[in-house]
């Protein structure tokens, strides 16, 4: 459990043709997202280049199986922080809702006190006055 802590740790050294892709294809998308998305691609490369390599050892059924079991996790994977990604943004537009409902109440409660205030000043102004003695 502790060589897969520390694989998980490594530094991946991201291709440029890999940058190249990323850059391209996640245009507008944040810089981490961005690096993130480098890392992990680089990391897959890696790791089916070396699976690649041990091949000879194994079958090409068992080396197979390797890869397709390694891209079904990395699927599931991807459906899970998508699932996540999803749910925040979801909560981030509640919470953008709830603030803009609450802005929209105070606003309407400021104009009715504006209001109130601009029918009080009138009624002074237009009040009849007593007649001097």
């Amino acid at each position: 459990m502790s060589d897969q802590n520390t694989e998980s740790k490594a530094i991946v050294e991201v291709t440029p043709q890999t940058n190249a892709l990323v850059e391209t294809e996640m245009a507008g998308e944040s810089d981490t997202l961005k690096s993130e998305t480098k890392a992990l691609i680089d990391a897959i490369k890696k790791r089916a280049q070396s699976e690649a390599q041990s091949a000879g050892t194994l079958t090409r059924d068992t080396y197979l199986n390797a890869v397709r079991q390694v891209r079904e996790i990395i699927e599931s994977n991807q459906l899970i922080e998508r699932d996540r990604i999803e749910h925040a943004f979801e909560m981030v537009q509640q919470e953008a809702q709830k603030n803009w409902d609450s802005v929209l109440k105070e606003v309407q409660e400021l104009g009715d006190r504006l209001q109130a205030a601009a029918q009080a000043a009138w009624d002074i102004l237009t009040a009849p006055r007593p007649e001097d003695k």
